[in-house]
């Protein structure tokens, strides 16, 4: 009886030791350590990470506000490599609008009403910088590893699209919560730039679209597009379509001490702070117009104060480098403080610095002056035009009438973070004497088109990333310079290239698209549609 007791039940043992190793190979396969499922809110927080464009970088160098004078740190040459890969991002953006759907998000819910944003912002921001890109197909994942190229009057006709129907969407949310659905998808929260208020995201979404549509002003003909007649119903229709009427209401990403520091900081003052100073394109036009901005994002040349003795607070003694200038040389005039440098006291007595603005007031007052100029609408495009300039001057703490206090780093010192290691001067201010400057004061045709454009570059400077020198590539305002420094034949590349890995990953679409816009050639010098 033992016997046969064993031989029956040595097998059910086996039978339960083989099924229960299976069970536990399947859940060794899973990593503990890590979540299997991310909620939205925690895919959101890593878009609106990846969606700004921070000072200090190469991009300001491309708006020619701010250049290299040593070789080490980089240079100033036009020579563009890749544009920006936003692809992973938008991956998780459809990864973020499908967990809110699965959290209890309604077809209509504030994540997937800001995934239209995000994908309206990183397509039409790849697309300004290389021309047609893969859009439809792009985020299929191993459904289509070779994605088609979609055109960019696709790019920019679908992006508008998107952020008429992201306006619709969370103009209903915030009507109504309760269309949003239930559970934590419904509910926005993570949110960074403007603490999960929706209102504030739709002002963002119909400022993204007004400057798109900006962008498009060489296409007005179009049909298909129907810029003219957008621009128009967004003006005409402010209960429709909010906008922002502050600088409360920027779309700005805040840099918070000890989490994520200022780019340029009192840690890497000794290492940067003279490796690189202001360019005449940028100083010039602040001196030109008698800006008072001039005396807080730059300081005098030592030069032109210790050596020529002239006033630290005279316009003369700001002096930006030619953006053209052979490196070599610009190194030598730095050397001997022939240039202005970016205010030390400003940019980097403190870890926090300035906010980075991505998408302002006053680069939206702007481009609605621009759009009414060209008569798109109506409107006074010159209320928009000083508003645009008031709020600008307004972020640096420049008030319309009184003064302010000037801080310039004095030569000699060590400590940036030091008060008493700056000069101070009280600098006296008028809005209205600023303004009725022929040169500032708005005239209606081209030349206020000009002026508004000068206005907005001043606006920008640091913020909203490569804007500026789109603005250039479109109008040629404000007047950027070349020469040896520049690189590429002396000329102002007119895009940026696509991947290295389409060239090898997706050949056949890559030649297509190169061969349908650029006669084959992935050309920096090629004019993409947009520009026609």
């Amino acid at each position: 009886m033992k016997k046969i007791i064993y031989i029956y039940l040595f097998p059910i043992a086996l039978m339960v030791f083989i099924t229960g190793c299976k069970k536990s190979f399947d859940e060794l396969t899973l990593n503990n350590n890590k979540p299997n499922s991310v909620s939205a809110a925690l895919l959101l927080n890593g878009v609106l990470n990846r969606l700004p464009d921070l000072p200090d970088g190469q991009k300001e160098i491309y708006g020619q506000y701010y250049l290299y004078n040593y070789d080490y740190y980089g240079n100033n040459r036009y020579d563009f490599g890749s544009g920006d890969d936003y692809y992973t991002t938008l991956k998780n953006v459809v990864a973020m609008e499908q967990q809110a759907l699965a959290t209890g998000g309604a077809a209509v819910n504030p994540y997937e009403a800001l995934g239209k944003f995000f994908k309206a912002y990183f397509f039409s921001k790849m697309s300004l910088e290389m021309g047609d890109i893969p859009m439809t197909q792009a985020l299929k994942g191993l459904d289509n590893l070779e994605p088609v190229y979609d055109t960019q009057k696709t790019v920019m006709q679908q992006s508008l699209a998107w952020l008429e129907s992201a306006n619709t969407d969370l103009d209903m949310i915030i009507k109504n919560p309760s269309v949003a659905g239930t559970g934590s998808g419904a509910t926005l929260s993570n949110d960074i730039y403007f603490k999960n208020d929706l209102t504030k995201w739709q002002k963002a979404v119909n400022a993204l679209r007004i400057r798109l549509l900006i962008q498009l002003s060489k296409k007005t003909a179009d049909a298909d597009l129907g810029i003219i007649s957008q621009f128009a119903s967004i003006i005409g229709n402010p209960a429709k379509y909010p906008l922002m009427t502050s600088n409360a209401d920027n779309l700005q990403y805040i840099f918070i001490a000890p989490n994520n520091y200022y780019p340029m900081n009192p840690n890497n003052f000794g290492q940067s702070g003279s490796r690189k100073n202001t360019s005449a394109t940028y100083i010039g036009l602040l001196t030109q117009l008698k800006d008072p901005r001039v005396y807080v994002t730059a300081e005098p040349s030592r030069d032109r104060v210790d050596n020529l003795k002239q006033s630290a607070t005279d316009f003369a003694s700001f002096v930006g480098a030619d953006a053209g200038l052979d490196l070599g040389v610009m190194y030598n005039n730095a050397g001997l403080q022939k240039y202005s440098f970016i205010n030390r006291k400003y940019f980097y007595s403190t870890y926090t610095g300035e906010p980075s603005i991505q998408i302002g007031y006053p680069e939206l007052m702007f481009n609605i002056a621009e759009g009414i100029n060209r008569g798109w609408a109506n409107g006074n495009a010159e209320t928009y035009y000083t508003a645009g300039i008031k709020a600008s001057m307004a972020s640096y703490g420049i008030p319309e009438s009184g003064s302010f206090t000037a801080y310039f780093y004095r030569p000699g010192s060590t400590d940036v973070t030091a008060s008493s290691n700056y000069d101070t001067f009280t600098i006296p201010v008028d809005f209205n004497t600023y303004y009725n400057q022929a040169a500032v004061k708005y005239t209606a045709g081209t030349t206020g088109i000009t002026q508004i454009l000068q206005q907005k570059y001043l606006a920008l400077f640091r913020h909203s990333g490569l804007e500026s020198y789109f603005t250039y590539r479109r109008t040629g305002i404000p007047a950027f310079t070349t020469g040896p420094g520049t690189g590429n034949g002396s000329r102002i590349a007119l895009r940026f290239k696509y991947s290295s890995a389409e060239r090898t990953s997706n050949a056949k679409n890559y030649q297509a698209a190169l061969v349908s816009q650029f006669g084959g050639n992935d050309d920096i010098n090629g004019v993409m549609w947009i520009l026609k």
